[in-house]
């Protein structure tokens, strides 16, 4: 019924987790007082001693490194701008800016979270440096000490960068950083249910959960190698309350992740909810939905029915428009500021092998719309004649053709597509818009004309210079994670979302695995 046969158990009879006994119904159940008082379920959160406590939602280390960089990132700058303008008291002027600067973010509760900076600490500093111009405008103008408008937000505006850049830095996942999970899950359901939780929630670690133990419903057995204190019957027992706090008890586990199914649905998931809940227990119930991000899903209720809307992919609006905007904007500066050393990587490809400097190829961009595209050339000049000799050889398991030792790479090529150097030329392809900085990978012809109905759905976006492909392993990925991850960004993209993938792409550069 709703536990397992333990034979090392002291207690003669059936028991549900390791040696502490559970009733199998209330007909059956001893009248002795104390197996009673052992049956009994805990309903109330018990005090565990050795248990780590839970992080405090305090400040955390990187406050200094933000702090520091507000106050200097501004002040610096401002004081040296402010002098070359020739104002009298620029020294005191960008001190009092420096302050006013670091107390507008205090006070809107910027050096509040747990990580200082992120995304959220990108996002959101324009709109305290745009609070900062208005305050200073107003002690300018009590103090009588009038500054030029353009000089001021000249002098303001490296603040503004350095908030943003130290940011995305704090968000960047350094190699060392993991962060304690804030969830000791006990998982409860069907067995496949459990194996494929316990495996997607155990294969990253950018999550708070973090599996410690396993009751399944039934007596199937589990492929996931998570401990299994008891079991659940197949049919409604009196005992799934105690069985599962029990489990939690015993692996210290703080959230039950519920997986619904036939054996486990209806009225027997509800009267579990309660249970749990009045033993202290919290409660997380999954949904067969997948692969959606949090932000898009909207809890409602209607005829006592928990409805869940989901919001549908951004495909059109401000964020599209802002999209466009950054994506050109960004692309044409760093063609700009990239010149030199596009100039020196022409120069190298040019005077080490015979060919072009660059390599224009033709893929398929959004709608499936052929554009082509520019990289600097990393192969031989002949280099697609001799594919046909290699496909034998393809060591990618979907439609993209990778070997790692492609001895059509030159030794030059070889060093920019470790570096990453050699996409560069697809800052061209962003400023006409044929792609962005942000995307999936752009797909050959023949790899499209080999796509099913799923994979197609990679070009209901522009493709882009770098995507979650990019950051994750790119060539050490297998075909289906590729087309997982371009699924995952086509339907789930947003802005802040594209600020971090750029923040990791630094990371991804400078590691170079799966570059090849």
């Amino acid at each position: 019924m709703g536990h397992v046969e333990l034979p090392e158990s002291d207690i003669p009879g059936s028991v549900g987790l390791a040696g502490a006994p559970l009733p199998r119904t209330t007909s059956n159940r001893p009248r002795s007082r104390e197996l009673e008082q052992l049956w009994s379920a805990p309903t109330v959160q018990r005090e565990r001693s050795d248990q780590t406590p839970a992080p405090k939602r305090g400040p955390g280390r990187y406050l200094p490194l933000v702090v520091g960089a507000d106050l200097l990132g501004l002040g610096i700058p401002a004081w040296l701008i402010l002098r070359m303008g020739g104002l009298p008291q620029a020294q005191l002027a960008a001190i009092v800016a420096a302050l006013v600067w670091c107390g507008a973010r205090l006070a809107r509760g910027r050096y509040a979270t747990r990580r200082p900076g992120g995304l959220r600490g990108a996002l959101t500093a324009p709109g305290d440096w745009l609070l900062l111009i208005g305050a200073l405008a107003v002690l300018s103008t009590v103090f009588g000490e009038p500054v030029r408008p353009v000089t001021a937000v000249v002098a303001l505006l490296p603040g503004l960068l350095v908030t943003v850049a130290v940011s995305l830095v704090c968000q960047l996942p350094w190699p060392g950083r993991r962060e304690r999970a804030e969830h000791r899950v006990l998982v409860v359901g069907e067995a496949s249910g459990v194996d494929r939780a316990v495996r997607l929630l155990g294969s990253r670690t950018d999550h708070a959960y973090n599996v410690v133990a396993a009751i399944p419903v039934g007596e199937a057995s589990l492929g996931c190698a998570a401990p299994v204190p008891g079991r659940l019957a197949p049919a409604p027992a009196d005992d799934d309350v105690s069985t599962v706090l029990g489990g939690a008890f015993a692996h210290e586990a703080d959230l039950a992740l519920v997986i619904p199914g036939p054996q486990l649905s209806g009225e027997r998931l509800r009267q579990l909810s309660w249970g749990l809940h009045d033993g202290g227990l919290q409660l997380s119930v999954l949904s067969d939905l997948s692969d959606i991000a949090a932000g898009r899903v909207r809890p409602a209720s209607a005829a006592g029915l928990t409805l869940l809307h989901i919001v549908p992919p951004l495909r059109q609006g401000p964020q599209m428009a802002l999209k466009g905007v950054v994506d050109r904007t960004g692309a044409a500066l760093g063609l700009v500021l990239l010149a030199p050393l596009l100039f020196l990587i022409g120069a190298a490809v040019r005077l080490t092998s015979e060919g072009p400097v660059f390599h224009r190829q033709i893929r398929q961009g959004r709608h499936n719309r052929p554009f082509t595209m520019w990289k600097f050339r990393t192969m031989v000049e002949d280099a697609e004649t001799h594919k046909a000799d290699l496909l034998a050889a393809n060591e990618n398991d979907g439609a993209m053709f990778k070997i790692r030792r492609d001895p059509r790479v030159t030794r030059i090529g070889r060093l920019l597509r470790r570096s990453s150097l050699d996409e560069l030329p697809q800052l061209i392809n962003v400023v006409r818009g044929e792609m962005s900085l942000v995307g999936p990978r752009p797909p050959l012809p023949e790899e499209v004309s080999r796509y099913d109905e799923r994979e197609l759905r990679r070009l209901a976006v522009r493709p882009g210079l770098t995507g979650l492909w990019q950051v994750s392993g790119r060539s050490d990925l297998s075909w289906q994670e590729t087309v997982s991850l371009d699924l995952w960004y086509v339907d789930n993209w947003s802005v802040a979302t594209d600020l971090g993938l750029m923040a990791r792409t630094l990371r991804a550069v400078t590691d170079g695995r799966g570059a090849y």
